[in-house]
């Protein structure tokens, strides 16, 4: 670790208390609390959901890091970042936000239940809106923890755009998995709206079939480190991380319960 404290970047779906009570959100909740005690330096970042109530969770806008706008498929939509402690934990969220992806009420689904037809969108949005944060706050994370389906844009990104930005050169990505959309479908034009910088048809080869499994699957293939967080993963996914040669962190169901997952996940970091 050197003499400076290791710097983490949480990237989540979800955190409790501002989306209800989870396995993914208690461990957006939780984990970074537990990494800032064990002397590491956070940030973390989720949407902002139009379910999260600003006043009660008392969010408000940072202007110095608002005022970018994000273009996907030729139009430009304001990058709107906001910012909530949670006091208990001694720590600060940030929110990703624009009115057209994350004001409605719902999270993934509609009322009726069917996902989003521009959630691709959403988190394209989401995963530039993070990286470009961060360069604006010049913090330099050693780690970026990506944890939920609407993060897995970023390892992509991460290695084919950013890579040569000092803030990011020396960044290693940890992915962890769950089963939160499994085969859930995104739209037919999905993997041009990814397409950004130099990516090329190429590095989107494994999204042949434009559903959560693939999606996953490209987040693997630009990681360093994968953690199991769920015991519920596909097979096909699970074979592929096996097969990535990548270092694999299984699910811990006990750890999990008991909280000692944390200095496990922390163990985990300090391999990287």
């Amino acid at each position: 670790m050197g003499e400076s404290a290791k710097k983490i970047l949480f990237v989540n779906s979800e955190i409790y208390p501002y989306l209800p009570e989870s396995g993914i959100s208690r461990i957006g909740r939780f984990l970074p609390q537990g990494i800032q005690e064990r002397k590491k330096e956070i940030r973390s970042f989720m949407p902002r959901y139009g379910c999260i109530n600003e006043r009660k969770n008392q969010l408000h806008e940072v202007i110095r890091l608002s005022g970018m706008n994000i273009i996907i498929n030729d139009v430009d939509r304001p990058l709107v970042i906001k910012v909530a402690s949670i006091s208990a934990a001694r720590m600060q969220v940030y929110f990703i936000d624009n009115e057209d992806y994350f004001h409605r009420k719902q999270v993934y689904r509609d009322e009726e239940g069917r996902f989003f037809e521009d959630n691709g969108e959403r988190a394209v949005f989401f995963a530039r809106g993070v990286l470009e944060t961060v360069k604006k706050l010049r913090w330099a994370p050693d780690i970026i923890h990506c944890q939920g389906w609407i993060s897995q844009i970023l390892p992509l990104y991460l290695r084919k755009v950013y890579s040569d930005d000092p803030i990011f050169s020396s960044s290693k990505v940890i992915l962890s998995l769950y089963d939160d959309i499994g085969t859930e479908r995104f739209s037919d034009d999905f993997k041009e709206k990814i397409r950004f910088g130099d990516i090329t048809a190429a590095d989107l080869d494994a999204m042949e079939d434009l559903d959560g499994i693939n999606l996953a699957k490209l987040a693997v293939r630009y990681s360093d480190g994968i953690i199991m967080g769920s015991g519920d993963i596909s097979r096909e996914l699970a074979d592929y991380c096996e097969k990535s040669g990548l270092p694999v962190l299984p699910y811990d169901a006990g750890a999990l319960e008991s909280g000692a997952y944390i200095d496990v996940y922390n163990n985990f970091y300090d391999r990287f």
